[in-house]
């Protein structure tokens, strides 16, 4: 089995070295190490392999000797910015101030600009916000202070705790439990790891994963304004798309007194989803309910665990099979994408369904083709054909197409850019950032997208993609 050990090496030579011969003396295979001073100056992320009493007995040993992370989330790191006259002695007051209020100091900078001011940037690590505030309170009467945001400053302006801070304010913006934390601190540091080694910098990993969170975070409660369009097919056959700030698309058909969802979004927006879907749909706490997956992404499946019957293609169903024993569903498989796919799965509170729950449709056999029929799915007046993807996107994609009235859901194969909100644009440029790439496989997916629109037959189309809003789309004879 695998273990991730979050350690706190003490800073001094030989440290990892000791670590390394416990390991070794167990039997343990160390897999991977990320350290980086420049981010973190004590924190060690280290991937080991053993048997599960190896793992432990090397646990114990490492608390022991004062190895593993301590419990530092009361402590976090405060930069201030005080604005002192550029004369000899200015700064005595506010080290007075500092040591009297027993503050440690972890970072130091200031630099003469030309003026009779010099701005002196301090980190101050703080364990209780009332003691902090006073302190402020107190240094205002002797200079002008600024709290620098620590999360956007341009530098991370200190190493010490910078994991457990990080990972606090995520946490409280997201009520993210306690267990939840040192999975979302060793996939962040995973994150880093990945991009720092492919050029992207530490600084601009965590302000995406950080500014992802805040847009997650500012889109709950009041603030979930979805866009909720109407589309009428026939006189019983209607179609509402509801287009969350973050997220995919959810559409429900309603066809013959009868609904099904395509798609779910997010597992964090449930208390503001079920609102809208009970408007929506009457007595929806009292119905079967039925729900198709396009494919099985974190941002599609989140509401699957209140559904009745989950529609899937196999490959789909053999995801979220996978997801509910424990193990790594097929985005977790490609080593690029699953730090990005275990932080966002802790951020949203995603949740495993139960397997019985899935209905597979279609049939079950390897796609050759950019995208291939594999079978039907009829609901109420809408008849469609069945198709799937290669996985462009991710195995398992499928599309729904009714070629009497001219509709397809196209799920993540084709998602319409150029009509999303400005929360949706904004959300859309970070998961590409942190997964180097949404699509498996580009060129495939670009290959999907052109092997679909050629299925299209001549007529207008409604296409309802995973992202973004309808796009009607007209095929003329002369095209085909």
């Amino acid at each position: 089995m695998n273990k991730t050990f979050v350690t706190k090496m003490p800073n001094h030579i030989g440290a990892f070295l000791k670590a390394s011969k416990c390991f070794a003396a167990h039997g343990i295979n160390i897999t991977r190490v990320s350290y980086n001073k420049a981010v973190d100056s004590h924190m060690l992320f280290i991937d080991a392999e053993g048997t599960a009493q190896q793992l432990a007995e090397a646990s114990d040993e490492l608390s022991a000797i004062g190895y593993l992370q301590c419990d530092d989330e009361n402590r976090s790191v405060v930069l201030l910015e005080f604005q002192l006259r550029d004369e000899p002695g200015s700064v005595t007051a506010i080290l007075e101030l500092i040591s009297a209020h027993s503050f440690n100091i972890s970072y130091i900078s200031s630099q003469e600009n030309g003026t009779e001011f010099q701005l002196f940037k301090m980190g101050l690590i703080v364990d209780n916000p009332d003691r902090i505030n006073a302190f402020i309170d107190e240094a205002k009467k002797l200079c002008s202070v600024r709290v620098i945001d620590y999360n956007h400053a341009d530098k991370i302006y200190d190493n010490s705790f910078f994991y457990n801070t990080f990972v606090s304010e995520l946490s409280s913006a997201m009520e993210i439990s306690h267990d939840a934390k040192n999975e979302l601190m060793v996939n962040t540091n995973l994150a880093m790891q990945i991009l720092d080694e492919s050029g992207v910098s530490p600084y601009r990993t965590f302000d995406s994963i950080s500014r992802f969170s805040e847009l997650l975070a500012e889109s709950r409660g009041k603030n979930f304004s979805p866009r909720i369009t109407s589309h009428k097919i026939t006189d019983n056959t209607s179609i509402t798309l509801i287009e969350p700030p973050c997220g995919s698309n959810t559409a429900i058909i309603s066809s013959n007194g009868k609904y099904l969802f395509i798609d779910t979004g997010y597992a964090c927006y449930k208390d503001e989803m079920l609102p809208i879907i009970n408007s929506i749909v009457p007595d929806f706490d009292k119905l079967e309910k039925n729900v198709f997956i396009t494919h099985a992404d974190v941002d599609h499946c989140g509401l699957l665990p209140i559904f009745d019957h989950i529609y899937a293609s196999a490959k789909s169903a053999e995801c979220l099979i996978l997801e509910s024993k424990g193990e790594d569903g097929f985005r977790e498989k490609n080593p690029l994408h699953k730090p990005y796919i275990r932080i966002c799965k802790v951020l949203t509170s995603y949740g495993i369904i139960e397997p019985d729950k899935l209905c597979i449709v279609g049939s079950s056999r390897n796609i050759t083709q950019p995208v291939e029929q594999t079978g039907f799915f009829d609901f109420g007046e809408l008849h469609f054909e069945l198709y799937e993807g290669k996985g462009g996107h991710l195995a398992g994609e499928s599309v729904l197409i009714d070629f009497q009235h001219h509709i397809a859901f196209t799920g993540d194969i084709f998602i319409n850019m150029k009509d999303m909100t400005a929360q949706q644009a904004q959300y859309n440029r970070y998961a590409p950032i942190l997964m180097t790439s949404v699509d498996t496989d580009r060129e495939l997916c670009s290959a999907e997208r052109n092997a679909l629109f050629q299925r299209l037959g001549v007529g207008t189309w409604q296409l309802f993609g995973g992202h973004g809003g309808k796009k009607v789309y007209t095929v003329r004879p002369a095209e085909l």
